[in-house]
C-alpha cells in the first residue's frame, strides 16, 4: 500500500522576555473566599505573559466544562485561502507548486521532486549522527513490537512505521533551503527510514501535490503528519474530495497539560510548559496543581526567567496569554480534569506517578515522573509523536503501525457451515426486508438438501 509522509518545518525565531500575571476568567467573579487568590505579576522588559487561574472546587460543572475549549480557529477564512491552492495544483501540477514555493518560501526551484536513491549520502557531525541513529533504533523497535504483537523530526516517527508496514512509495514533503537544497539532517533520516521521494515544498501546495499527484510527484493514498493551520485545512479539504486520500486525524496547535504536586521541581515544570508554548502563539499549555504545598510563586518566577532567554520567547509569551493554571484538591480531581481536557501531551510530574497511569483515559501521549520530559517523545524515546490535538484525544489515538495498514476479511464456508449458519442469516435478511439476500442463502440450502437426497 502506498503511503505519504508530511514534514512541516516551523521556523522564525525572536528573542523576548516575559512577565507573568495571574488573571481570573470572566466566568468567575472577583475572589470572595480565601480559596480563590490572585497574584501580582512581575515585569520583564515589557512583554506580557498571563496565565489565568481557576480553582476547580469553586467552579460550577458548566464552568469546568468550558475549560476544555481551545483557542478558536477560524477555518472559514483559512479555507478561502487554501481552496484556490488545492484547485491550482490539481489543474497545473508542478508549475503551481513551483509558483507557490516561490511566493511563500521565496525559493525558485527547477525540480520539485527528487528520488532519494539518486542523492548522495550526506555528511553529518558524528554527535548529530549518533543522536539520529539512537532515535531511529528506538522508533523502529517500538513500532516493530506493534507488528510482532499481532522521526530531529516529525517524519522519523512516520517513515519507520511505514517502512515496517511495507509501504512501497513514501513521499516526504519538506520546504527547501534558500538555495533549493534539502536539509542534510532531513536527508540523512529520509535515507535511513526508506523514503522513496522527497517533495521540496511545504504548506497546502505540498499536501495538494501529494493528494492529486503531479507530473513528478507520485499520488499517495494516505497523508500523515503535522503542520500549520493551512496544512490542516488542506488535509481536511482533500480527504473529502475526488482525490480519494485519507489523513491521520484532524489537528490543531500543539498543547501540553502538566499535573504537578509539591514534589515537582518548579524548574522542570516551567521548562515543560515553555517547551510547548514556544511552538507558536496559538499553542496552549495547562498547569494542573494537585493538592497543597506547591510553590506557585517559584513556578511563575521560573517561567519568567526561562522565557527571557528563549529565542522563541515572544511566541511562548503569546501562547501563555491564552493558557491557564488549574488548582485541584487532589490527584483524583486533577486526573479527572485532564481526562475532560484530553491533551495532546500529558506530563504527570508527581510522586509515584506510575500508579496513576491506569486512570488516564484521554491523552495523546503520557509522560510519567520527574525524569520524563515531553521532549523525549518528540525525538527519541521511540513512541510516535504524531498525536491528536484540540481535544481529539477523546476519540483518536496517535499514529501507529496500524495507520499504514488496511485490512481485508476472507470467508470460506463448507456445506455443513452454510447448513448451520444459513437459516440464521435468512431469518435476519427477512426481518430487514431484503429478499435477495435471503434467497442467496436459501437457494443454496435447497441445492445442498437436494444433493443430500440424491446420495
Amino acid at each position: 500500500m502506498d503511503s505519504q509522509i508530511l514534514c512541516f518545518n516551523r521556523s522564525i525565531s525572536s528573542s523576548s522576555s516575559c512577565f507573568i500575571k495571574r488573571q481570573f476568567h470572566p466566568l468567575i467573579a472577583a475572589p470572595k473566599t480565601r480559596n480563590l487568590f490572585l497574584r501580582r505579576g512581575f515585569a520583564c522588559k515589557g512583554i506580557t505573559c498571563s496565565m489565568k487561574s481557576y480553582r476547580l472546587s469553586e467552579l460550577s460543572p458548566p464552568e469546568v466544562e468550558s475549560l476544555k475549549a481551545r483557542p478558536r480557529i477560524d477555518f472559514s477564512s483559512i479555507f478561502s485561502t487554501v481552496n484556490p491552492i488545492v484547485d491550482e495544483v490539481r489543474k497545473r501540477g508542478d508549475a503551481a507548486v513551483k509558483e507557490y514555493t516561490a511566493k511563500f518560501d521565496k525559493v525558485v526551484l527547477d525540480n520539485i521532486v527528487v528520488e532519494v536513491s539518486e542523492l548522495p549520502d550526506p555528511e553529518l557531525n558524528a554527535v548529530i549522527k549518533e543522536a539520529f541513529d539512537v532515535a531511529y533504533d528506538n522508533i523502529y523497535a517500538f513500532h516493530f513490537a506493534q507488528k510482532s504483537a499481532e522521526k530531529i523530526s516529525w517524519f522519523s516517527l512516520l517513515n519507520q512505521p511505514a517502512q515496517i508496514a511495507g509501504c512501497k512509495t513514501v513521499v516526504l514533503a519538506t520546504p527547501p533551503s534558500q538555495d533549493g537544497t534539502i536539509c542534510k539532517e532531513v536527508l540523512y533520516c529520509a535515507k535511513k527510514a526508506g523514503v522513496t521521494h522527497i517533495l521540496k515544498a511545504g504548506g497546502a501546495q505540498a499536501i495538494s501535490a501529494m493528494a492529486w499527484g503531479t507530473q513528478s510527484c507520485p499520488k499517495v493514498e494516505k497523508i500523515f503528519g503535522p503542520g500549520n493551520q493551512y496544512v490542516t485545512a488542506a488535509k481536511m479539504i482533500l480527504q473529502n474530495s475526488e482525490a480519494m486520500v485519507s489523513i491521520d486525524m484532524p489537528a490543531g496547535p500543539s498543547e501540553v497539560l502538566v499535573i504537578a504536586d509539591k514534589h515537582a521541581s518548579p524548574v522542570h515544570i516551567a521548562a515543560d510548559l515553555l517547551s510547548q508554548a514556544e511552538h507558536g502563539p496559538d499553542s496552549q499549555v495547562v498547569l494542573v496543581i494537585a493538592g497543597d504545598g506547591v510553590d506557585v510563586k517559584a513556578i511563575e518566577e521560573e517561567i519568567s526567567k526561562q522565557c527571557q532567554n528563549l529565542p522563541r520567547g515572544e511566541f511562548a509569551s503569546k501562547a501563555l496569554s491564552h493558557s491557564f493554571t488549574v488548582f485541584a484538591r487532589d490527584m483524583v480531581e486533577a486526573v479527572s480534569f485532564s481526562n475532560l481536557y484530553a491533551p495532546e501531551h500529558l506530563i504527570i510530574n508527581v510522586q509515584d506517578a506510575e500508579k496513576w497511569e491506569s486512570f488516564i483515559e484521554n491523552a495523546g501521549s503520557v509522560f510519567l515522573g520527574q525524569w520524563t520530559p515531553e521532549s523525549v517523545g518528540d525525538y527519541a524515546s521511540g513512541t510516535n509523536h504524531v498525536l491528536p490535538t484540540y481535544g481529539y484525544a477523546r476519540m483518536y489515538g496517535g499514529v501507529s503501525l496500524d495507520s499504514f495498514l488496511k485490512y481485508m476479511t476472507v470467508q470460506s464456508l463448507t456445506e455443513e457451515g452454510l447448513l448451520n449458519l444459513g437459516p440464521y442469516v435468512a431469518t435476519m435478511a427477512e426481518v430487514e426486508g431484503l429478499e435477495a439476500h435471503k434467497r442467496a442463502v436459501t437457494l443454496r440450502l435447497k441445492d445442498i438438501e437436494a444433493r443430500q437426497v440424491l446420495t
